[in-house]
């Protein structure tokens, strides 16, 4: 078989790979494209995951969005319709999902945030398989044409791609972080600017109060995010791809704006507090109801406990392959 996995943001080389390296375990050929956006190619190297990179990211505006769209499902397509692939995988991408259906493959979309509409109203519609969360309630997926495509799985997507993860420490040696003193981490909204609104901005204020009170480590999506973080001083930025999943098990508080991260703190047994102010999904809804997330309203809220170093929870394991499965339901009928 040949499979294709297209990786257009940072958190999906982290759910695509252990998927990625079980068809390869089993002798497939996998090919995988990677857009230029945020630590996606960063990642790839770090993991090994031999990409070819496409495409950039064209900003937050629509009309760009669909620019970028439009260019870059083309230039996949140029690169896909000699290659006779048997199922298309991404993760939240439209650019694979639309030039899959030109090429006629067989396409699977994944997703755990059923808010995204427009995303969600192209791959819903284009691919065979809609892989998502038994915690998203069907209906909700069903205005995007997600009727009858459906594979759903139990648990977090973050319980599968970490299942085989233990925290390495060299991830505090490489951010000269002292393990005895409170560490705190934090993710950058997806805005590109932090600071334009500083005097009330919510996570402006969570980052001046957490660094009067640990060593905060700031991961920013985007370089001008970084570029404000460092004149406004007192963080630790690291200045390439780090191992993240390991600084989260060491770290005594997460925050972000954003949801992969929350979830992994979750998954892993870190205390997280969410600043996400758009609209709550199913998922973050139920780990708010059964006290796994906290959703925070006031930088005064924030206290950190210094927890064990390098201890983490009991945690759910759970099998990629699961995931993988569900993946290649449309090749199920051949």
């Amino acid at each position: 078989m040949r499979a294709w996995f297209d990786l257009t943001n940072s958190p999906h080389v982290l759910v695509l790979r252990p998927l990625i390296r079980a068809l390869q375990e089993d002798g497939h050929e996998v090919s995988v494209t990677a857009r230029d956006f945020a630590q996606t190619v960063a990642l790839c190297e770090r993991f090994g995951i031999d990409c070819d990179v496409i495409g950039r990211h064209r900003g937050a505006r629509l009309g760009a969005k669909a620019i970028g769209l439009a260019d870059r499902s083309f230039e996949l397509y140029k690169y896909a319709r000699k290659k006779h692939f048997d199922i298309a995988i991404g993760h939240g991408s439209n650019d694979i999902s639309v030039a899959a259906k030109l090429l006629r493959v067989p396409a699977a979309t994944m997703f755990d945030y059923e808010w995204a509409k427009v995303q969600h109203n192209v791959n819903c519609r284009l691919c065979a398989a809609v892989v998502v969360p038994e915690a998203i309630p069907p209906e909700r997926l069903y205005p995007y044409g997600a009727k009858g495509k459906l594979q759903r799985y139990e648990g977090l997507k973050e319980e599968y791609y970490l299942s085989d993860f233990e925290p390495d420490p060299a991830v505090l040696d490489e951010l000269s972080l002292d393990p005895s003193q409170p560490i705190a981490v934090v993710r950058t909204p997806p805005s590109v600017s932090l600071y334009h609104r500083f005097e009330n901005d919510l996570f402006a204020d969570v980052l001046l109060t957490l660094r009067e009170q640990a060593q905060t480590v700031v991961l920013p999506r985007v370089d001008a995010q970084r570029a404000e973080l460092a004149r406004t001083g007192g963080f630790i930025v690291p200045e390439q791809a780090i191992d993240a999943q390991s600084l989260i098990a060491y770290s005594d508080l997460v925050v972000s704006a954003g949801g992969t991260m929350n979830r992994e703190a979750v998954a892993l047994g870190t205390p997280v507090f969410t600043t996400f102010e758009g609209r709550l999904g199913a998922v973050d809804e139920r780990l708010i109801a059964e006290n796994r997330l906290h959703q925070l309203t006031s930088a005064a809220a924030i206290s950190i406990t210094k927890r064990t170093p390098g201890i983490t929870q009991d945690r759910t394991r759970r099998n990629p392959r699961d995931l993988l499965a569900l993946a290649l339901a449309p090749l199920a009928p051949r």
